[in-house]
This record gives C-alpha cells, sequence and structure tokens, in this order.
C-alpha cells in the first residue's frame, strides 16, 4: 500500500492547496510542490506570475479559486491569464507588444507641420492647413514630437493723450478723492 503524501511544507510557507504552497524570501517568490521547490521569479515579475499560476490550474494542481483566495486577485483576471495560457501558451506572457503607429500626425505629415511652425505660422494655421485637429497639434508639441518656435514679445509704450493738448500731462497732485468718494476720475484743475 502507497504511504500518503503528508503536508510537510517549510515553516514560512503559505498553502494554496494540499500539495502546492508559495513563499516570499528576500524579494522573490518561491513555489513548492511538496518540501520541493518548482518553480521561482521575482517578486514584481507579474508576467512570471500570471504564467506560473495559470500553469497550476491548467496542469490541474489547483483550482482557480484556490489561487485566487492565496493571492488575493480577482477572479476575472484568474480567467483571463488561464485563456491567455491555453491560446498561446507560457510564451505569450512574454510577447512584447506591438506599438501602435500614428494614424493621423504620420511621419511626413509631421514633417510639413514642423517646417510651417519653423516658418513663424500660429498651431491653428499649421492645423488647419494640414487637415489636423489643433489637439492633435496641440499634443504633439506638448509630446515634443513637434518643437514651435519661441515668439519673441514686444513691449508695447501705451501713450496717453490728453484732450486739452496732445503734450500736457495730466496732473493727479493735490487729489484727494479716490474711487469710493465718487469723484474718480479726479476733476482738472
Amino acid at each position: 500500500m502507497p504511504q500518503p503524501l503528508l503536508p510537510m511544507f517549510p515553516a514560512d510557507v503559505t498553502e494554496i492547496s494540499e500539495v502546492v504552497s508559495f513563499a516570499k524570501r528576500q524579494g522573490t517568490v518561491y513555489y513548492f510542490n511538496g518540501p520541493m521547490p518548482v518553480f521561482s521569479h521575482e517578486e514584481k515579475d507579474r508576467a512570471s506570475f500570471r504564467m506560473f499560476a495559470s500553469q497550476l490550474v491548467v496542469n490541474g494542481n489547483c483550482t482557480q479559486a484556490q489561487l485566487v483566495r492565496a493571492f488575493g486577485i480577482s477572479a476575472i483576471s484568474m480567467k483571463r491569464y488561464v485563456k491567455q495560457y491555453r491560446q498561446a501558451g507560457p510564451a505569450g506572457f512574454f510577447k512584447v507588444r506591438a506599438a501602435r503607429q500614428p494614424r493621423v500626425l504620420t511621419p511626413t505629415v509631421r514633417q510639413q507641420a514642423q517646417e510651417l511652425l519653423q516658418q513663424g505660422q500660429g498651431r491653428h494655421a499649421v492645423a488647419q492647413a494640414l487637415g489636423l485637429k489643433s489637439d492633435t497639434l496641440r499634443k504633439a508639441i506638448q509630446a515634443g514630437r513637434l518643437i514651435e518656435p519661441i515668439k519673441k514679445k514686444v513691449k508695447r509704450l501705451r501713450i496717453r493723450v490728453s484732450a486739452v493738448s496732445p503734450t500736457a500731462r495730466p496732473s493727479w497732485a493735490g487729489v484727494v478723492c479716490g474711487w469710493r468718494s465718487g469723484c474718480w476720475p479726479p476733476l482738472a484743475d
């Protein structure tokens, strides 16, 4: 008669099922089948966790509910991991996602927009000339994909001209009243 497998787990482990457990030690998560370690990964390595957790379910070592309780993840997340494992295998967790290509601001349009901006045209005029939304252009400038030249600010002097004489300056000396007293602007002498 075969001897039953005793739950001989190390002292610092958390039980997932009757035969599978895990422990976190110095930033690494170790998985045990009985007393024997079977897999480990860094604590922040989410892809390895998802792969191994779904592998435990697919191989029949644990149920999804046991893993959800042990790790505190949502049930729908666990179902997604298992579905991904069944469709793409372990490599599906480590694929590099394809970067999206720009739909509106393609490299040629971006180059044309940069040339128009360098010529001194405003954002709105460039957007209209290229058939873009002005928000698209604004976001590209904020993200650094386009560089808008800095406009020089011109100081404008305000010249006050008196109605009496173009050269005379109004005298405010000796005025006692203000806007609250109802005599603003002060009357001329």
